[in-house]
């Protein structure tokens, strides 16, 4: 029976969490999705969203801790608790990123008109937002190769926030008075490869959980040098 118990904690701890990776990944697209649409409408839904990400994160917090403290349970069960602990700080700040991006957004619709930004905001996202949800997948299925596949393709959301930094540096020197804005659009590309950064930590959360490797620092590698995980 005790056992029973502890086994619906974790199945518990398992749906709560992606309840909330679902919450960031909604915030994240209604705050993009308010940058395309220059919608502030969809800004407040963002800031009124942040509410619900910081309270399920306590909430899974504390039953994180609650079944460390009363079950001390070894081996797999263990590391799964521990890499919940730290995903659930990356999913929170997920949800910060979006509340920056509205913010940002909100700063953009408060200034003068840019006619024309020449960055791909919505590829972008798209690409972001796969690395999201495929991370949350890895996490619900327990399979550390669709993580691994994560792990691939944070250098694409590295290389177009670069493409972004020199096109939106550029504009700023050719238009001195728009500045703020192709500034503030930056800014925005730096939260969405925060974002890619947090899915790479999910899922190496769930490598470390599934297989006991620690992958992290080993993303730059190429796949021939990089150190066999353990099955």
């Amino acid at each position: 029976m005790k056992r029973t118990r502890f086994q619906q904690g974790l199945d518990d701890l398992k749906q709560k969490l992606l309840q909330m990776g679902g919450m960031a990944e909604s915030a994240i697209e209604a705050a993009t999705e308010s940058y395309l649409q220059r919608d502030p409408k969809l800004c407040q839904l963002v800031f009124e969203r942040e509410d619900s990400i910081n309270a399920a994160e306590r909430a899974i917090d504390e039953l994180a801790l609650d079944l460390l403290a009363m079950q001390q349970p070894m081996a797999v069960d263990l590391r799964f608790i521990v890499a919940v602990l730290k995903i659930n700080s990356d999913i929170e700040r997920v949800g910060d990123q979006a509340v920056n991006i509205a913010q940002r957004t909100m700063d953009l619709l408060a200034g003068p008109e840019v006619a024309e930004i020449p960055v791909d905001i919505g590829r972008m996202t798209a690409t972001v937002s796969t690395m999201m949800r495929r991370a949350l997948e890895s996490f619900l299925s327990g399979k550390a190769e669709v993580a691994q596949a994560v792990l691939e393709m944070d250098n694409i959301v590295d290389r177009m926030k670069d493409e972004a930094f020199v096109i939106l540096v550029q504009r700023m020197k050719q238009d001195p008075d728009r500045a703020q804005a192709y500034l503030d659009v930056l800014l925005i590309t730096r939260n969405l490869e925060r974002v890619a950064d947090h899915a790479t930590n999910i899922s190496e959360d769930v490598i470390f959980w599934v297989r006991g490797a620690d992958v992290r620092h080993r993303v730059g590698l190429d796949p021939e040098d990089r150190p066999a995980m353990p099955q």
